[in-house]
């Protein structure tokens, strides 16, 4: 899968095939995130439930967000459960919403990318509760999908980064296995300076060290 609609379409058949009416791929929220639209990255879900959830601002009493921040399997969610765990007294309120776009039970996948950045794959609809296969099914694809949105959303994101030319420079002779001080015999430069501009460049690339912004560096295109 190259592009995001190819993630798009492969959740929107996942779900059609096991029966769904929707998806949601997002972020594991903070405490400090108030907002379902801000932590959503993926969803088919319609905007009229996302806008309805935060006007109620439902976030901070919910149930399901909060073992999403502590879950690491996949669990179902049932609605007419759930809501009665609120302590906030809009259970109501919950049901409601998730009934006018039928989204009245499900499963949430938490996921992971390479990176560790934590998320969670939801699955939504009035079909009866999945299976213990299916959801190892879903725990297994969900898990696929959400590190490539991520990796194409990572690549974006350096795509995007502003390089200078010779921080290019210093990483295209790091990929060539240099070491900084070779680099600043061929570039002319000081060690000092060379350190400089791929320091920059790692910090522009979001890496946490010289290997992983030349990695990034190249899957980009940035550098061949």
């Amino acid at each position: 899968m190259t592009e995001e609609a190819d993630i798009r379409r492969g959740l929107e058949g996942l779900a059609q095939a096991y029966g769904f009416k929707g998806f949601m791929v997002m972020c594991v929220p903070g405490r400090d995130t108030h907002r379902l639209a801000e932590s959503t990255l993926l969803t088919n879900w319609p905007r009229e439930f996302l806008t309805g959830y935060d006007d109620a601002c439902l976030m901070a009493g919910s149930p399901i967000i909060d073992r999403l921040r502590r879950s690491t399997i996949p669990f179902t969610y049932d609605t007419q459960v759930d809501s009665r765990r609120r302590l906030d007294g809009k259970g109501a309120v919950v049901i409601s919403l998730f009934e006018q776009v039928n989204m009245k039970r499900g499963i949430y996948v938490p996921v992971h990318d390479t990176s560790g950045n934590c998320g969670a794959v939801a699955f939504g609809g009035d079909r009866e509760m999945v299976s213990a296969e299916e959801m190892r099914e879903l725990n297994f694809v969900a898990g696929g999908l959400f590190n490539r949105l991520s990796e194409l959303r990572a690549q974006k994101n350096v795509k995007g980064a502003k390089l200078s030319k010779r921080e290019l420079e210093c990483l295209y002779w790091a990929a060539a296995g240099k070491t900084t001080s070779e680099m600043a015999k061929i570039l002319f430069l000081s060690d000092y300076t060379v350190n400089h501009y791929l320091n920059r460049a790692t910090r522009k690339l979001d890496s946490v060290n010289r290997v992983q912004t030349v990695v990034k560096a190249i899957r980009a295109g940035l550098i061949n």
